[in-house]
This record gives C-alpha cells, structure tokens and sequence, in this order.
C-alpha cells in the first residue's frame, strides 16, 4: 500500500472519528455493483478487500483512518451506439422512404444503449486516501483534481461533514523557482528533472530530464525569466517524487531504505503486510506534507 500520486488537504476544523459510527456512516454508502440499467456505482468498500478482510469499511493506525472508494463502469463505446444507430437510420429511411428526425434518432439511441448497457463488460476502479486527525489533514492517492475530488464528495457525504481546504491554495512557480536561484529546503535535494514555463504571452515551455539543475544552460532559462512548473526532488531520502506549481506531487517513490522495514513480514500475510505498509507510509506521508507546508508558508492562506 503505497501512494503513488497525492493530492493533499488541511481540516478547518478538528475531526473527531468513533469508529463504530464511522463503519455505520460508510456503509451506508458501500459499494453495490452496477445494476443491468446502471451505467456507473460508486461506494466504499474495505482497505484490505485484497486480503479477504471484508467486514470494517476502513482500517485505522494511530488516528490515521484508510478509506477505499470503488468505482464500478459499464464500457458502452460510443462509437458502438453510433454504429448501431446508422444502421437502424439506414434500415428505416430505406423502408419508409422517409428521413429519421432527430427526436426519433434520439429515442432510437437510448433503445439501443438499453438493450446494450445489460451486455457491457465493467470496470472496476479504486480511490484510496486517509485521514491523519493528529495532522488535521487529508490526503488521497489520485492525479487528478476530478478524481480527488469525487472521494472527498463521498466521504462528506457518509460523515455529513468534512470540513477541508487544499493544502496549496495559490501558484508555486516562484517558490519552486526559488528553490533553484537560491537553494532549497533542508532536506530537499533537487533531482534532474524540471519544466519552466514563461510569463509572457507565448507561455513557452521548456522540459528537461537528466540535466543538472545548477548548469548554465538551466541559468540561462530562468535568466530569461521561465519560472518552475514542477521539479522532481528527493525528500530526506525518504522518496522521490515530483511536485507540481498546483500542490500535486506526483510519480511518488519510497525509497528501498523506508519499504524494506516490512520485508521481513512473509508475502501470504496480506493482512498483515497492508497494515504494516500503511502505517509506515502514511507516517512519513504525513512527514512530508507537515514539512512541506512548513517549508513553503502554507498555512499562511488559511
């Protein structure tokens, strides 16, 4: 269980979590699979599905409470609709001699899409994120917006309320620019991987990978005023990742320093494995985004 792409909130106000009334809040909201009328469901369902621990719909370590989103699909191509559509359009004009209106067209097209949705394959797909009341935050492992976003709707609405604001709540190009006119924070190692961006109406952007980020040829750019979209770094040789002008951090990497403390637990303990794994990597996500927002002022915005 490691993030691998975060998203990262603060709580306005602090959250107290009981968890016989979290488990009845959230199944409230559990996971049902798709009915055969049903496009998409989305509910939660247990951290340690994967371990056959299928009764608490969160697993929490020290305050720090695991919540899974699913996400089921029907996969209806468009372009399977359509096909299906001209056809019909071409059948009916050919037998009428008539043209098909668009009212018919559209009436048409939902026959099809309900004669077809019962056949569509599904996909199943997972939100995972947590919540540190020690830390008053919230994270979750999602890259888009959209994505966290949805979680954080769903969880708001198990517990009817989830006071939050993002963590990064204003543009980070000069702060992260900073990092390399200047230096940047303890513990921040810069890696050789950047993207810059210009001011000026053009918006050009330059992207460099396995390029020192103290070489002239990087100085000439930010001489020329480019500012910093997102830099990779290494945080306390802890993990690697990459983080945006927006607050993300992306293409998150534990070091083989943090990962091997729960090797020594064998693989067919999955239960176990997922405990250990969590408890260490929220941790030090938790680290991380504390340092991070001391690092950058964060909390100024609040």
């Amino acid at each position: 269980m490691w993030f691998k792409n975060i998203k990262a909130y603060r709580l306005t106000q602090p959250l107290a979590l009981n968890d016989d009334e979290l488990q009845t809040a959230l199944n409230e909201l559990a996971f049902r699979p798709c009915g055969s009328q049903e496009s998409a469901t989305m509910g939660f369902v247990s951290p340690l599905h994967d371990a056959g621990q299928n009764t608490l719909l969160f697993h929490q370590t020290q305050l720090r409470y695991w919540i899974t989103l699913k996400k089921q699909e029907r996969l209806l191509p468009s372009s399977v609709v359509n096909s299906e559509l001209a056809d019909k359009v071409a059948q009916i004009e050919a037998e009428t001699g008539s043209p098909v209106g668009k009212k018919a067209q559209s009436d048409l097209k939902q026959e099809i899409i309900t004669r077809l949705l019962p056949q569509a394959f599904v996909k199943n797909s997972y939100t995972n994120g947590f919540i540190s009341i020690a830390d008053n935050l919230v994270i979750v492992d999602a890259s888009a917006d959209g994505k966290a976003e949805a979680f954080l709707a769903m969880v708001r609405k198990a517990l009817g309320s989830l006071p939050v604001v993002p963590l990064v709540r204003h543009s980070l190009q000069s702060e992260l620019t900073h990092w390399l006119t200047d230096k940047p924070p303890a513990k921040i190692e810069l890696l050789e991987e950047a993207e810059f961006k210009s001011t000026d109406e053009v918006g050009s952007v330059i992207r460099c990978k396995n390029q020192p980020l103290d070489s002239e040829e990087i100085q000439l750019h930010l001489d020329a005023g480019k500012l910093v979209q997102k830099v990779a770094f290494d945080f306390d040789e802890t993990l690697e990742a990459v983080i945006q002008e927006d607050g993300s951090i992306k293409r998150i990497k534990f070091t083989d320093r943090i990962k091997e403390e729960t090797q020594d637990i064998p693989k067919d303990q999955v239960a176990a494995r997922l405990d250990a794994e969590f408890s260490l990597m929220s941790a030090e996500m938790c680290a991380f985004v504390n340092f991070l927002s001391e690092a950058l002022d964060l909390d100024k915005d609040s």
